[in-house]
């Protein structure tokens, strides 16, 4: 059935990590990242947090995203870890997710074309709202970006995803019915449990068809996604 709200997460939906900063850490590692992977590396990464991960066990998790990370960037072996420090250490900063995803700006005006409601929920420092009213890609209410219901930030709201409550801030907030909603994420053991868990359905933001074998919807662009909801 077409939902009545999609709820979208920030990171690896209209944001990813910086590029230059991104470069110049696995630089320090003694690798060199040409920029047209570096979104990938991201995707690639977020395998790492796979749905049927129930307690989440992050400091794992964690590891693993960075080592999908530094796979895909071509890192060998005897510099891995001495990449992984330079990148965890800039990964701990969320000014770090400022780079925009191409197409997301127009994904979600054709997404709010369609009708749907639309809000925000992400795990972030509680500055996510501002980052991306300042980028002009969307605001509560009026304004020079895409106008949306709440902006839920962890970092705000002192509970982030996977914890079904966070998405109850967001639904309560629009006065929306869990079962009319969407969520549209990238990190599956975060974003399709957190989901689950609250009962709205979940879609995996999937443009390098790393999840073609999931039991969850997946989705190339928001795009794409807005076509899917035109239709029906």
């Amino acid at each position: 059935a077409r939902p009545k709200a999609v709820l979208l997460d920030v990171g690896g939906v209209f944001l990813v990590p910086t590029h230059d900063v991104i470069q110049g850490a696995v630089a320090r590692g003694g690798v060199t990242a040409g920029a047209d992977i570096l979104d990938r590396a991201h995707y690639a990464g977020a395998r790492a947090f796979p749905a049927d991960d129930i307690e989440l066990d992050w400091p794992k998790r964690w590891r693993d995203y960075l080592d999908g990370y530094m796979t895909e960037v071509g890192t060998p072996d005897d510099q891995r870890e001495e990449v992984h420090e330079h990148l965890d250490n800039e990964f701990a900063d969320a000014a770090l997710w400022l780079r925009e995803l191409p197409g997301a700006r127009e994904g979600l005006r054709a997404l709010a074309a369609t009708g749907v409601r639309l809000g925000i929920i992400s795990n972030a420092d509680g500055l996510n709202g501002q980052r991306l009213a300042e980028l002009e890609i969307l605001q509560v209410g009026p304004g020079l970006g895409v106008p949306v219901e709440c902006v839920i930030d962890s970092g705000a709201v002192g509970v982030m995803k996977p914890d079904p409550r966070i998405f109850h801030l967001a639904l309560d907030a629009m006065g929306i019915e869990n079962t009319d909603a969407w969520y549209i994420g990238d990190m599956p053991g975060i974003d399709v449990v957190g989901a689950r868990a609250a009962v709205l359905f979940p879609v995996v933001m999937d443009p390098f068809k790393f999840h073609l074998d999931a039991d969850y919807a997946r989705i190339a662009s928001l795009s794409a996604l807005a076509e899917v909801i035109s239709a029906g």
